[in-house]
């Protein structure tokens, strides 16, 4: 079978939101060869060393739960409204009461999840240890413009998007004197990995990054999609109305509020480039430069664009994975790059979207 991809075409953007897909984005056909990664980039379990502290109970929760696709967004081991969102997430889907508290009924749907160890002992693959990063990249987006690729600033900046973690959370599984560098072993969140059997070939790094994001190509297929802004959460539901995932999103602000309503996934963009143009913005002066950004997860939409058929408007992935559900957006809809990286896989042009108030 013969697939086309699909090809976005740069367009401008309203005031209302961050970014267009450029032209050479392109769907993943799903007929295509297969294509392992290169050697290096797998953690490896290793054995424990002495002096790492006990993970925080609430841990396992959330890996727990990110696994079966109910993000708190980071994994952070503090108990905050975000997991209790989650959790409400997991017993709708499975028919218990929305309690938002780990009861027993639960405990006991989780299952083998709960059972699993909340954090695994790894070492740091060189590939993945070496980069490369770049320490000196700006915030600001006309000065990102000079950057070939917007990639993560550190090894721990990248180590804590592979485990859906924050640094901070990092340093305290650890032991202070643990130096993180290549060979290095660690203990990080125990989340899903991206089965390298499922990968396929692609043409802008896709495959690199759903194994740097921990994401596995192979996700279950979603027919509608429902942002819900008192909430703050986006949910994605399959042809039976089965809740499939459930995550914490940044949605709109006063000035550039969710546009409520229906709306239908035009495409997905991969590892999408930016173009920034100020006029377009509210809060930046008319006098800067038009811009191209490349792509990379620390670009100000992250490693993938679901483009809406509200014009100018899209569900995208973030460089400040910590400020889900808590910072405004421009419009648009604010996943972590591992909840924007899964959904990517998980729809195709024609899914609905929801946004509701």
């Amino acid at each position: 079978m013969n697939i086309r991809p699909l090809v976005f075409v740069a367009v401008l953007l309203s005031s209302a939101c961050e970014s267009s897909p450029d032209k050479s984005a392109q769907e993943t056909p799903v007929d295509a060869a297969p294509r392992p990664m290169a050697d290096g980039w797998s953690f490896v379990d290793a054995r424990a060393p002495a002096g790492q502290a006990p993970p925080p109970a609430i841990l396992h929760v959330e890996v727990a739960l990110d696994r079966l696709g109910f993000s708190s967004g980071v994994i952070d081991g503090k108990a905050t409204r975000f997991d209790n969102l989650a959790l409400r997430g997991f017993q709708e889907a499975n028919g218990l009461s929305q309690t938002g508290k780990l009861d027993e009924p639960t405990k006991a749907a989780i299952g083998k999840a709960m059972k699993d160890a909340p954090t695994r002992v790894v070492s740091i693959p060189a590939a993945f240890a070496q980069g490369p990063f770049q320490p000196d990249l700006p915030k600001s987006t006309a000065e990102q413009a000079k950057y070939e690729h917007l990639g993560y600033r550190n090894l721990m900046e990248a180590l804590a998007e592979r485990f859906h973690t924050t640094p901070e959370l990092l340093r305290a599984l650890n032991s202070p004197t643990t130096k993180m560098g290549a060979g290095a072993v660690i203990r990080v969140p125990n989340v899903a990995e991206a089965n390298p059997a499922k990968l396929v070939e692609d043409e802008r790094g896709w495959n690199k990054t759903l194994v740097t994001l921990g994401v596995s190509p192979a996700q279950p297929q979603a027919a509608r999609i429902v942002v819900d802004k008192s909430e703050g959460a986006l949910r994605a539901y399959d042809e039976q109305g089965r809740l499939l995932l459930l995550a914490p999103a940044t949605m709109g602000s006063e000035h550039d509020p969710l546009p409520i309503g229906n709306w239908t996934i035009q495409g997905v963009s991969r590892n999408p480039d930016f173009h920034y143009n100020p006029e377009l913005f509210w809060d930046v002066s008319d006098s800067k430069k038009s811009e191209i950004l490349n792509p990379g997860p620390n670009g100000p939409v992250g490693v993938a664009w679901l483009d809406l058929s509200k014009p100018h408007y899209g569900i995208h992935g973030t460089a400040e994975p910590t400020s889900i559900g808590i910072s405004e957006s421009h419009g648009c809809v604010r996943l972590t790059n591992w909840d924007a990286a899964r959904l990517a896989q998980m729809v195709k042009p024609g899914v609905k979207v929801v946004f509701q108030a």
